[in-house]
């Protein structure tokens, strides 16, 4: 009876000791990461040349096509127009406050200054650490720094003999030991040498490798491997805790040079409404072109979000789902992290022209003696070149409906005609169900 408890009590200790093991994210670092909202996410590497799908188009190949991938296709990569400071000065005017940045693709090549293989950017005609200058600017700018990693490395299993693709069974990391250890020496040298502060492994199988991450450097936020991170979709609804929608501009990761079609930049921004009223974080993709630009027309999107990033951003950071109310109709909701203020993101408006009054009731929001209410960027004093129009934001409280009246005064393009979201600051308010 005593050596079965004593089994027993050595059993509980064992599993309880085995869960205490299994360190997580920070939770300081969750809720900062929460509070960000916007990310940029980049996917780039030499296969950018051709323009196919990234890595991907290594599966199936044939012999020939994946010995010119691996051993010609770094010999014509020079991306000489990289410029990391103009990177981080657009993505900082976006109100993205963090880069996830595509280090090693599944292809496996390297765009950092590694020791482990040669199939990497220093041994190409280019010869610079395109990841170490990137995470320089980054900071520079106040951004904070994510790598992507892709455990799964189409260039290791064919060198070890395998059939290249992401579901054979010597794929994955939790088969082969020899390609987890190449993976950590990897992961070491990202962390040791940049000092990321998020990562997001994009594999099937993970192994240890979260954990690995969490014991060399707690501070790292890790996204994909810990938390849930949709690919091109947005749930249907609010999710609890931190997630986070990473998804293209366009249908393709990386740069596409013909047969695109775009999301146009009102798209992009319902979408980034959408999934913060949902309690997300919205990671946007840029495809850079082989030589380092980003493309025009992803630079054209950039530009737009810029636009009403600056306008809006505090409805977008810092903010928190509504209980009980993600949207009515064309009109999204966001509440203030530690405040009972709500911003109203009023949508798909067409033809608004500057100075011109439209009124909307909203539901589950009650004003309070002390509610003021402010679309986000104007004075609310003054409609230019139109003095007798005052433009001020009103509300009234109905029974059952708080009814606001909005002016869009703040003239941003010439035309006069605002395409986007307005957003209405309804501050000290109670929330129902």
């Amino acid at each position: 009876m005593r050596l079965n408890l004593k089994f027993t009590l050595i059993f509980c200790l064992t599993i309880s000791f085995s869960t205490l093991a299994q360190l997580k994210n920070k939770p300081a670092i969750v809720e900062d990461f929460m509070d960000m909202g916007f990310g940029i996410f980049i996917h780039w590497s030499m296969d950018s040349q051709l323009g196919t799908v990234i890595s991907h188009s290594m599966v199936g190949a044939s012999e020939d096509y994946v010995q010119r991938y691996m051993n010609e296709l770094p010999k014509t990569f020079v991306p000489n127009k990289f410029d990391p400071d103009e990177w981080a000065r657009l993505f900082k005017i976006t109100g993205a406050e963090y880069v996830v940045f595509t280090t090693k693709h599944h292809n496996g090549f390297c765009m950092w200054d590694t020791k482990t293989t040669d199939f990497n950017i220093m041994n190409t005609p280019y010869g610079k650490d395109i990841t170490g200058m990137l995470a320089k600017s980054l900071r520079k700018y106040g951004i904070k720094v994510g790598f992507y990693f892709s455990p799964e490395d189409f260039s290791f299993i064919y060198k070890q003999g395998h059939l290249i693709s992401r579901k054979g069974e010597m794929s994955g990391v939790d088969k082969n030991p020899e390609l987890l250890a190449y993976d950590k020496k990897q992961i070491a040298e990202l962390i040791e040498n940049y000092s990321p502060d998020m990562m997001f492994f994009d594999s099937f199988k993970k192994a240890d490798i979260v954990q690995f991450v969490h014991k060399k450097d707690p501070n790292i936020m890790v996204t994909r491997g810990e938390i849930s991170t949709p690919e091109q979709k947005i749930p249907n609804t609010a999710i609890p805790g931190p997630w986070e929608t990473c998804m293209t501009m366009g249908t393709q990761w990386a740069y596409k040079p013909t047969n695109e079609d775009y999301k146009s930049g009102k798209e992009l921004i319902n979408k980034l409404i959408e999934i913060r009223a949902k309690g997300g974080n919205f990671l946007m993709n840029v495809g850079p072109k082989p030589n380092g630009e980003i493309p025009i027309e992803q630079e054209e999107r950039l530009r737009e979000i810029a636009l009403w990033m600056f306008v809006n951003n505090e409805a977008v950071k810092n903010v928190r789902t509504v209980p009980g109310l993600i949207k009515d109709g064309d009109i999204w909701f966001t509440k203030a992290k530690n405040e009972n203020t709500a911003y109203v993101f009023i949508t798909n408006q067409q033809h608004w022209f500057k100075g011109f009054r439209r009124n909307f009731l909203l539901k589950n929001i009650k004003a309070t003696k002390n509610t003021q209410v402010s679309v986000l960027g104007q004075n609310d004093k003054v409609v230019e070149y139109w003095p007798e129009n005052d433009p001020k934001t009103t509300f009234v409280q109905h029974k059952d409906r708080l009814e606001i009246s909005v002016s869009k005064a703040h003239r941003l393009y010439n035309n006069k005609i605002w395409p986007n979201a307005i957003v209405v600051k309804v501050t000290n308010v109670e929330f129902s169900e």
